[in-house]
């Protein structure tokens, strides 16, 4: 069972944007996605490393003195600025919000999130290619936080997963028990959405089954 999410103050838009961040994740680990690590390991290599250079130079400087030290504190001085300009790009030019990049029996899928200032509205961008394919299907998503957080400040799951799953059809074809009707787009497109990519994936699997005999 899953721990309760954390109560927060529903009129501060970073919380309800990193709740939600940390909520999407976890559901899909649930339904047995795949999540990839990578992009948040080079960001963790990054920050790491120059909290080493600074502490290694902080600790020279203060054993060995500052007439010993001051050349390779220059260096360390430009390696520590070059690191962090290269985390700052990681962040904003490569990972570009994504809260998610993962699998499911073959599909990837990344998800892109963001808000505008001052408007308490959650944007997906979601991309995902289905097994065998060369183009990515691209959704464009938006929805209230209120849709999901309780008003005392809690994130209830229920309608959260219900949205992921009606919109998005890889989701859907992973939990179809939280696809609701009638939401956002048409019945017949989301069934075809739904179904289409769950043919995608089954056959897909099909394939690799009789390939491994």
């Amino acid at each position: 069972m899953s721990a309760p999410s954390p109560k927060i103050n529903v009129y501060s838009l970073s919380d309800l944007k990193n709740t939600t961040d940390d909520a999407l994740p976890n559901y899909l680990s649930s339904l047995k996605f795949k999540e990839s690590h990578f992009y948040t390991d080079v960001r963790l290599g990054i920050g790491y490393t120059a909290v080493l250079i600074a502490a290694t130079t902080f600790y020279f400087d203060y054993t060995l003195g500052w007439e010993k030290t001051k050349f390779a504190t220059l260096w360390a001085v430009i390696g520590y600025f070059i690191l962090n300009t290269a985390l700052t790009y990681w962040i904003w030019g490569v990972e570009k919000g994504k809260v998610y990049v993962g699998t499911f029996k073959g599909t990837e899928l990344t998800i892109q999130s963001s808000v505008d200032k001052h408007v308490p509205i959650y944007h997906l961008r979601v991309k995902y290619l289905l097994p065998g394919k060369s183009d990515y299907h691209v959704l464009s998503l938006q929805a209230p936080f209120m849709k999901w957080f309780s008003e005392d400040g809690f994130l209830v799951a229920k309608p959260f997963q219900q949205w992921l799953a009606t919109e998005i059809p890889v989701i859907g074809s992973a939990d179809p028990k939280n696809v609701v009707k009638g939401e956002a787009i048409t019945l017949e497109a989301r069934a075809s959405g739904v179904s289409g990519v769950l043919s995608e994936i089954q056959g897909s699997s099909k394939r690799s089954t009789k390939g491994a005999r």
